[in-house]
């Protein structure tokens, strides 16, 4: 199976979306196509994110990551946050995700980022093998935090 990756463009919207109610679907959200399609949209019309797709012309589109830069204050250059990674179940073990991380790292490395970073489940033990076959580090240093906020 020959594929490409390529940059999401407002045309791909839809179609993104659906693959990034599954992605959240794998991270026990409930399914909610409405919210992945603004989600996606507001990311795409606002440029806030970068999302590259991996699509084969025989079964269409594979899996997608998505982007968000950032900056390093330690380091005082920008990165980026790969944020999501999510490879189809069925198009999984074909190099799907290998080729979106390389794409990524092709693209940031274009950009004069200084890095890519990236959190996993503790449980997602094949994501965190390919991670590492590809030399990312696990972060054996930093504790990661998080705090929900009330809405007012």
């Amino acid at each position: 199976m020959s594929i490409a990756i390529r940059e999401a463009r407002t045309t791909d919207i839809q179609a993104v979306a659906e693959m990034f109610d599954l992605y959240r679907q794998f991270y026990e959200q409930p399914p909610d196509l409405p919210l992945a399609q603004q989600f996606i949209a507001d990311r795409l019309n606002n440029c806030e994110s970068v999302i590259l797709l991996a699509e084969s012309a025989s079964s269409g589109m594979l899996g997608f990551c998505q982007l968000y830069p950032s900056f390093c204050s330690v380091e005082a250059k920008p990165i980026y946050l790969l944020y999501d990674l999510f490879v189809s179940p069925v198009d999984r073990k074909a190099g799907v995700g290998r080729l979106l991380l390389l794409a990524a790292e092709n693209k940031a490395a274009a950009e004069g980022k200084t890095r890519m970073d990236l959190t996993t489940a503790c449980t997602n033990q094949a994501a965190q093998s390919l991670y590492e076959s590809l030399s990312w580090e696990r972060d054996e240093i930093f504790f990661a935090y998080n705090r929900r906020l009330t809405q007012s």
